[in-house]
Formats: structure tokens, sequence, C-alpha cells
């Protein structure tokens, strides 16, 4: 279909391309996908591997919290990941991170 002829449709018509475009893609991307995972499956039996063996995540231990909030007790945080607000504020409002440590 060219493009002169895509303009000159209504927009009902349009539309319903449009619908009928992405139940197509879908039901291709599906197929795909599923000709993919048959593909893994018989590399995983070749190499020894049955389908459902899912690698584990190796155990980690529980990281107990290390800084708490003086103004709410039940808010702590660990020291990692992303600094929770109420770190950010109290060190914006000019406060030392090290006033906050569980001792």
């Amino acid at each position: 279909m060219k493009v002169r002829e895509l303009e000159k449709m209504k927009l009902e018509n349009l539309w319903d391309l449009h619908q009928r475009i992405i139940e197509v893609l879908d039901r291709r991307l599906e197929n795909e996908k599923r000709k993919r995972q048959h593909q893994l499956d018989a590399l995983d039996r070749k190499f020894g591997r049955s389908p459902t063996d899912v690698p584990q995540r190796r155990p980690y231990p529980a990281v107990k919290p290390k800084y708490r909030n003086l103004n709410n007790p039940a808010e702590t945080w660990s020291g990692r990941g992303k600094t929770p607000r109420w770190v950010a504020e109290l060190i914006a409002a000019g406060r030392n991170l090290d006033d906050f440590e569980i001792e």
C-alpha cells in the first residue's frame, strides 16, 4: 500500500487497518517467541538440562538497618540502594548522616 493511498483513506478505515496490523503483529510476535523458546529448550536438552531447570538465585543474608530517622523511629535505612527521602531531606537541612547511625 502506498503512502498516497493511505493519505486518501477515511479515518475509520485507517483505524480498522491499524487494529488489524496490531492483531497480525501480536500473532507473529507470539509465534516467533514460541519458536525461539522451542529452540532454547532443544539446546538445553542437547546440553543435559531439562526445560524445568531454573537457575536459583543465591541466598543473600538479611541486611540490618544502619540508620534510623530520629523524628520517626519506624523509618530505617541499611545504607544500601537509593537514599530514602527522609535521609535526603535531613542532609539537605544540614544534618550529618552519622547523627542517624544506629548503635
